[in-house]
């Protein structure tokens, strides 16, 4: 395909046609590596995904029939929002808390009416 170089602002720009922005997808602004070899000028396209994307599909392909789950591995960089901590020096026990739970009844609870 021939193009003609035309200037813009201080440097000089190749128009690509249509039909070859369209095959290769290129769209404003997206990046290109530029190469030259004695005469000839090269135009690369740089890969746009740097991280793979991958659909579940594929990923469950891969599973065999009978083929066991890995390991759960907690990758967390954060805390759980709940520690181990023992806390049955300060928690009431069963008894105690039955015991308030009744004490806090009767307060709340309405006298009967003798007839």
């Amino acid at each position: 395909m021939k193009t003609k170089v035309a200037k813009w602002g201080n440097s000089l720009a190749v128009r690509l046609p249509k039909p070859l922005v369209d095959d290769l997808g290129l769209r404003p602004g997206r990046e290109v590596e530029l190469r030259q070899d004695g005469t000839r000028l090269t135009l690369e396209m740089i890969s746009a995904r740097k991280i793979p994307r991958y659909r579940l599909e594929d990923l469950l392909a891969q599973i065999k029939p009978g083929q066991k789950p890995p390991p759960f591995e907690d990758w967390s960089a954060v805390e759980p929002p709940w520690p181990d901590d023992d806390w049955s020096d300060i928690a009431p026990s069963d008894e105690e808390w039955a015991a308030m739970k009744r004490k806090a009844g009767a307060k709340g609870a309405k006298p009967k009416r003798r007839t």
